[in-house]
């Protein structure tokens, strides 16, 4: 590899690096501008999982007028 190959792998590196830092800093920005808009999805990748004998049920109160 002679100095010419290596400056323009350099060059590129540095270029592909400011690229992907310019395109997460449009996307971030494109997010916020419309974050009122945007619905989560609510993926669980890991999901709780309660026992039943776990769950404390109380029984509601009888008397409507408390």
């Amino acid at each position: 590899m002679d100095i010419d190959q290596a400056s323009n792998f350099l060059a590129g590196t540095i270029l592909v690096g400011i690229g992907c830092i310019v395109i997460t800093v449009i996307v971030l920005v494109i997010n916020n501008m419309i974050h009122k808009y945007w619905k989560t999805f609510g993926w669980k990748f890991f999901p709780a999982y309660v026992q039943k004998e776990d769950i404390d049920y109380k029984d509601p109160p009888l008397d409507k007028n408390k």
